[in-house]
C-alpha cells in the first residue's frame, strides 16, 4: 500500500476483473451512498450507475474504481486526482443539479464528474468544465470523448478566471481547495444560482462552503469539512504543492 497524506492507496496493478463484475460493483457502491445519506436525488444515482468510473481512470487502478478511495492522475508532476465516490453526490446534491441546468466545473479531473453532471443535466443543459493542467486536461478530453461526451465544453485554462462565453451558471462546482471562493465565478453564476467550493490551505482539513446568489444577494454555508488538492492559478494558491487527495472519510 502507497499512503498519500494518510490515505492507504493500493498499488497499480493489471485490470482483470471483468465488466460485469465492475458493473454489479457499481450498483452497490450507489447503494451504499444512498444508505449513508449522501445520494437522494433519482437522476444522479441513475447517473452514477450509468457512468463507469473505471473508464475515467488510469488503467492500472481500474479494479479499485469502486473502493471509497481517491486515486492518482496524469498530472506533470503536480498531484491531480480522481475524487472518492462520495464526493460528487457531496457536491451535486448541496447544489441542488437538476435537468436544464447550466453547469461549470472548475477542475475537469479525469472527466467523470463531468460525465455525470451531463447525465443529470440533460439534452436541455450544458456542461462546461476547465482545466489548467494540460496533462490531466488531455486525460479528461480523451475519456470524455471515447465514452461519448463530446457535448461537454471541455477547456484547457485557469478554471478560476470561469468562461464568460456561456455565463451565467446555474450551478457552480470547485474542485478544487481556494483560499476564497474566486470573484470571477461569482460574477457568472446565475441569480439565483448556487456555488460549492473547498476553502483553505494546502495540506490541512477545508471546508466545504455552499454559496448562494438570490435576489443580488450572496449567502453562505458549511457543508463538510474535506481534503482537497490545491486551487492553482491568478486566484489560487501560488506554488505547486505536495498535496492531499479526494476528500475525508
Amino acid at each position: 500500500m502507497e499512503t498519500m497524506s494518510g490515505w492507504a492507496i493500493p498499488p497499480p496493478c493489471r485490470h482483470v476483473k471483468p465488466e460485469g463484475e465492475l458493473r454489479r460493483e457499481r450498483v452497490a457502491a450507489v447503494a451504499r451512498l444512498v444508505a449513508q445519506g449522501f445520494l437522494r436525488s433519482k437522476r444522479l444515482a441513475d447517473a452514477m450507475r450509468k457512468v463507469p468510473r473505471e473508464k475515467f481512470m488510469p488503467s492500472g487502478y481500474m479494479d479499485y474504481a469502486y473502493e471509497e478511495l481517491p486515486f492518482p492522475l496524469p498530472g506533470n508532476g503536480v498531484n491531480q486526482t480522481i475524487s472518492c465516490p462520495h464526493s460528487y453526490p457531496l457536491f451535486y446534491e448541496a447544489l441542488e443539479l437538476e435537468e436544464g441546468d447550466k453547469f461549470l466545473e472548475v477542475g475537469t479531473g479525469s472527466g467523470y464528474g463531468a460525465a455525470l453532471a451531463r447525465e443529470v443535466v440533460g439534452e436541455n443543459g450544458l456542461v462546461v468544465t476547465i482545466e489548467l493542467n494540460p496533462m490531466t486536461y488531455e486525460f479528461a478530453r480523451e475519456n470524455l470523448l471515447r465514452m461519448g461526451y463530446g457535448d461537454v465544453v471541455a477547456i484547457s485554462a485557469d478554471g478560476a478566471e470561469g468562461y464568460p462565453d456561456a455565463a451565467p451558471y446555474d450551478k457552480i462546482c470547485v474542485t478544487a481547495a481556494c483560499p476564497t471562493v474566486p470573484g470571477p465565478l461569482i460574477t457568472q453564476l446565475a441569480d439565483p444560482g448556487r456555488l460549492a467550493a473547498p476553502i483553505g490551505p494546502p495540506n490541512s482539513a477545508q471546508k466545504l462552503v455552499l454559496l448562494r446568489k438570490k435576489r443580488g444577494r450572496v449567502t453562505s454555508c458549511v457543508i463538510d469539512e474535506v481534503l482537497y488538492v490545491s486551487l492553482l492559478g491568478k486566484h489560487g494558491w501560488k506554488l505547486p504543492q505536495r498535496d492531499p487527495v479526494g476528500t475525508m472519510p
